[in-house]
């Protein structure tokens, strides 16, 4: 009974200080806080305020709010571990018959015994001055620059 009186009142000056800013010619600001002060008066029409103040002095009430918060914390908990994985299953299945190798020849994974096809490395000049550039020149000719 006390929450409809404050909202009445609450509205009722929220509209006097709207009629005050509408004196002064400032409409659209009159507007917007006739708009506010209009709000508290609805809510104690509809019942949302009878609503609000049962609920806030009901253990079944905040109970149910606990269970909607571990419901929440649940959810959140498995997405977050969804991410980390990589998706979902029908996702984490379909990434291991991707990554599975086809059928391949027997030899043809077997490694090459023989020499590779490159030339030894030259060993490093001994001494490198400022303008020794035979490794760029050696770069250069081996592009046919």
């Amino acid at each position: 009974m006390i929450a409809e009186t404050v909202c009445s009142a609450v509205s009722a000056a929220g509209l006097g200080i709207a009629a005050v800013t509408a004196y002064r010619k400032r409409f659209l600001a009159a507007v917007r806080i006739a708009a506010y002060s209009l709000v508290p008066l609805g809510l104690v029409m509809t019942g949302v305020v009878d609503w609000l103040a049962d609920t806030a002095f009901s253990p079944t009430a905040w109970a149910g709010f606990g269970v909607l918060g571990l419901s929440w914390l649940l959810f959140a908990t498995t997405r977050t571990v969804e991410r980390r994985r990589g998706g979902t299953r029908k996702e984490r299945k379909a990434a291991r018959a991707a990554a599975r190798p086809e059928a391949v020849a027997p030899g043809a994974s077997a490694p090459s015994l023989g020499q590779g096809s490159r030339p030894a490395a030259r060993p490093a000049p001994a001494s490198r001055g400022e303008d020794d550039f035979s490794d760029i020149e050696a770069i250069l000719k081996k592009h046919g620059i």
